[in-house]
């Protein structure tokens, strides 16, 4: 039974984006295409039966912000197309060009690509997003970078708060729940859940340089970890190496 409605998932996730694909080709302008996918992202979890609840929407400005959140799942990108306004980029790995109709269509929605990989083409990627943030745009990032199928909050990238900072605009924390038992990292086919988002407080950006970033992400880091009912994986490893 999992695996037919796995396999119907997929299904549908694979005619919705087909269907998302071709409307963003059309001459239309960046907001009307993040507003189509975010819609398409609705019908999907509507098919599936994926229920998703959201708390603290209201914290979510017009104003230029930063929003981060932990990852945990395929479809936490998704989601977060789903529920956050149209004014959002979303900062996505780079490996995802490889599949071009996936690339195609994050372009069409102003996704921003960075590189793990290669230090040098990483440090220009993270150049461009800082740039943007700095004129004024907003930007969804997990700054994780990726995920694996270990439960835990892993270490944060400094690259959303850099972007923060150089902005001076606030970040806002984001708690995903659920969606690591739907889709983790060691599963082919999702299976049904519930999902929760919890919108937290907008952390404001004060000082400049490394330390304003570094205490951004302490401070981003803690309020996730006291809703995510998920362990501290950079504390264990600390605690292994006996920092």
């Amino acid at each position: 039974m999992l695996c037919f409605y796995g396999v119907y998932s997929v299904t549908c996730l694979a005619l919705v984006s087909f269907v998302a694909l071709i409307l963003v080709a059309l001459p239309l302008n960046l907001e009307t295409r993040r507003k189509i996918t975010g819609r398409a992202a609705l019908i999907w979890f509507g098919l599936t039966g994926i229920t998703h609840t959201i708390t603290g929407q209201e914290l979510l400005q017009e104003s230029p912000a930063v929003v981060v959140a932990n990852h945990a799942s395929y479809i936490d990108g998704i989601l977060l197309n789903a529920v956050l306004p149209p004014q959002y980029a979303f900062v996505i790995k780079r490996e995802v060009t490889r599949a071009p109709f996936v690339h195609f269509l994050l372009r069409r929605i102003g996704a921003h690509f960075v590189e793990r990989k290669n230090r040098y083409r990483g440090g220009k990627d993270a150049r461009n997003i800082v740039e943007k943030a700095a004129d004024g745009a907003s930007v969804a990032v997990f700054p994780e970078g990726t995920f694996t199928a270990t439960p835990g909050l892993a270490h944060f990238r400094s690259g959303a708060f850099a972007a923060a900072v150089a902005g001076q605009v606030p970040v806002i924390p984001l708690v995903i729940t659920g969606s690591r038992y739907i889709l983790p990292a060691d599963r082919l086919l999702p299976r049904p859940g519930p999902i929760g988002i919890r919108i937290l407080p907008p952390i404001h950006c004060t000082g400049s340089g490394r330390d304003a970033m570094r205490r951004l992400a302490n401070h981003s880091r803690t309020a996730i970890l006291e809703h995510l009912d998920e362990p501290d994986l950079l504390a264990q490893r600390e605690a292994a190496s006996g920092r």
